[in-house]
């Protein structure tokens, strides 16, 4: 296989973050970070340098996925909360030498509990209320720390059309300062199947796979493209 991003220093971030309600309990999401693993296998299949910073239970590459020359490519960074996740990236973004790319795919909790308790909170309760607190937008800070590092985010939403994906990929791209949308919907995505749209500057729609494999492919090939 060709080796178009041989030497390259790409960052993945994928999976789910946590929140502590108490000792015991916490808030999350259903990301699984498959897609991430697999964008993590083909960028290590095309000679990239490929860390993973994977929140908890997430899937990682392992040495069934890779042959051992490409194991030995891949460092796995676990984090769990949003705090962790800031830390990791600032160290590593500000360390040299840079990422040539950070793809941002981890589903980073836009709320935690403004409230941990010490403990376990006893049950028995006929309601428990909880306030919930926004999280620091941590796609924002990417290129602060590392302003010539290509970006890509990824968009998810809901019971959306093409047209209004790339209507938000492209809102999402100016505010965050991406270089590429990964826009898709969680209605359309079932096991392997995960259509979606990949959104370029302007708006441009560069790419619309249909499964993980694909997005992972187009991907890692715009990249090759983009920091040669």
């Amino acid at each position: 296989m060709p080796q178009d991003l041989s030497g390259k220093r790409i960052l993945i971030t994928s999976g789910p973050t946590r929140a502590d309600i108490d000792a015991v309990r916490y808030i999350s999401n259903r990301s699984t970070g498959r897609l991430g693993c697999r964008i993590a296998v083909e960028a290590l299949a095309l000679g990239a340098r490929v860390t993973l910073v994977a929140g908890p239970a997430s899937a990682v590459p392992t040495a069934a996925d890779l042959s051992a020359e490409e194991l030995s490519r891949l460092r796995v960074v676990d984090v769990e909360t949003v705090p962790d996740l800031l830390t990791t990236l600032k160290q590593e973004l500000s360390a040299r030498p840079r990422y040539d790319a950070v793809l941002h795919a981890m589903a980073v909790l836009d709320y935690v509990p403004q409230i941990v308790h010490a403990g376990k909170v006893r049950s028995g309760r006929d309601t428990w209320t909880i306030q919930l607190m926004p999280t620091p937008k941590v796609i924002r800070q990417i290129k602060l720390w590392s302003p010539r590092t290509f970006l890509v985010g990824f968009k998810l939403e809901v019971d959306k059309t093409d047209d209004r994906l790339r209507e938000i990929a492209l809102a999402f791209q100016r505010e965050s300062n991406t270089d590429l949308v990964v826009a898709n919907d969680l209605a359309r995505i079932r096991d392997e199947n995960h259509p979606a749209i990949i959104v370029g500057s302007g708006g441009n729609v560069v790419a619309t796979p249909r499964t993980k494999s694909e997005i992972a492919r187009d991907l890692c090939r715009i990249l090759a493209e983009a920091v040669s």
